[in-house]
């Protein structure tokens, strides 16, 4: 009943907006088109076979291909590798993304760092077409502060100059939407792309939070609507593990890249994009939504090994606007007969995570050995019956995991109960 509230709460509430929030201007429904973004800086083996088996999944890949960082007011610039065949042959559209780290100003028309943008934007473009690689888009990620939204404008529009007639388009936050400087610069653009997932610092330990609210997100985009400008949200599937210090405050998050090493007394707690709220918002703009939203970009394409983030059954599931669900089952593996191996696997399209009981019963057969492996405890509550438990466990979608073995004397078969809370 507790998982049923939890789940229920945010559909009522994003039901209880569509009822209230005023609706202004034209309106549109029917299937949003779906784009994902491809973030790593590095395209080892498993993210070339993500692109490779997933792009004709979404209408373009939108790649990160450029950082820019600042150094007393200087720049420096990261370029990320690109496997331009691979995306060639992706079958996906294309799109180029220059990240621009936080910059105080100033900002002047024509000045020596608007300049710099706009050949560095130039250049990425010049490069892909070197390589034959088209250019659907190039995207504009910059940290900018809410004050310097007026300032931004000058960069966007000698970058625009700069990559006509190539599209340009922005990221933005919710957060300038209330500002009147945002609609000049929207409009210096060709479009942009509204990002309704972010975390702020929770206060401490017992804090909620959460990546993406679905009501404000549905306000958010109403808003963005009633700009006049062609617009796409940016909706999250990943996640961040949250640390708080012994007392449970906040010090620190880490999402994906290498694993970050915390102090010793550090209490973690795992902040997950929700696949069933972001579901709802799929299926509400299905059905209902401002005319200028034009589409939808996941952040970020699913890749094998990426712990932080959803896979892609999950992902699959959610683009259609449905709930996945997880399907665990329990099996003994007899291959090394008597052993027995306990295995845990999860048919399903989300992530299992939760309690876990797997009761193996043994009725014809003494066990002689056993063991619980990957966290979980082995306990025997009588001569034929022994249990692997564990409190806290997860396992994703189309995974499996070995979770103890028992020995018998001799070769018969085992009953499994599996309880799950």
């Amino acid at each position: 009943m507790r998982r049923i509230a939890i789940i229920t709460l945010p559909l009522a509430t994003l039901a209880l907006v569509f009822l209230l929030w005023p609706r202004t201007g034209p309106r549109a429904h029917g299937a949003l088109s779906t784009e994902a973004y491809v973030w790593q800086r590095v395209w080892n083996q498993p993210v070339r076979a993500a692109v490779a088996a997933h792009a004709t999944n979404f209408a373009a890949l939108i790649v990160l291909h450029a950082e820019v960082s600042w150094k007393d007011g200087q720049p420096r610039v990261v370029r990320v590798p690109l496997p331009w065949d691979g995306l060639k042959n992706s079958g996906a559209r294309v799109g180029l993304a220059l990240r621009i780290g936080p910059f105080n100003g100033p900002f002047a028309a024509g000045d020596a760092r608007a300049k710099f943008l706009a050949d560095l934007a130039a250049s990425l473009l010049a490069e892909a077409r070197s390589n034959a690689c088209p250019v659907a888009e190039l995207q504009l990620d910059f940290d900018c502060a809410e004050s310097k939204l007026a300032g931004y404008r000058f960069w966007v529009e000698s970058i625009r100059t700069a990559v006509a007639p190539v599209p340009l388009t922005l990221t933005t936050l919710p957060s300038w939407l209330k500002h009147a400087a945002f609609t000049r610069l929207v409009r210096a653009a060709d479009g942009f792309v509204l990002q309704v997932h972010s975390l702020t610092p929770p206060r401490g330990l017992d804090s909620p939070f959460t990546l993406c609210d679905p009501a404000t997100a549905q306000r958010a985009v109403e808003r963005a609507g009633r700009v006049g400008v062609p617009f796409r949200v940016a909706l999250p599937t990943y996640g961040y593990l949250v640390a708080f210090d012994r007392t449970g405050k906040f010090i620190g998050l880490s999402a994906e890249g290498p694993r970050r090493v915390w102090p010793e007394d550090t209490q973690l707690r795992e902040a997950v994009a929700d696949p069933a709220s972001i579901a709802s918002l799929v299926r509400a703009w299905t059905d209902d939504r401002p005319a200028t939203l034009r589409g939808i970009i996941w952040y970020r394409l699913p890749v094998e090994g990426d712990a932080r983030n959803w896979r892609w059954p999950t992902l699959a599931a959610v683009m259609t606007g449905r709930g996945p669900r997880a399907d665990l089952r329990a099996e003994a593996s007899r291959k090394n007969a008597p052993l027995a191996e306990i295995v845990l696997r999860n048919d399903g399209d989300a992530d299992y995570t939760g309690r876990v009981r797997v009761l193996v019963r043994a009725e014809h057969s003494r066990v002689i050995a056993g063991d619980a492996v990957n966290g979980f405890e082995l306990s025997s509550p009588s001569s034929t019956e022994h249990q692997f438990d564990r409190a806290a466990f997860r396992l994703p979608p189309g995974e499996r995991r070995v979770i103890g073995w028992l020995r018998l004397e001799r070769d018969t078969e085992v009953q499994l109960e599996l309880k799950s809370d």
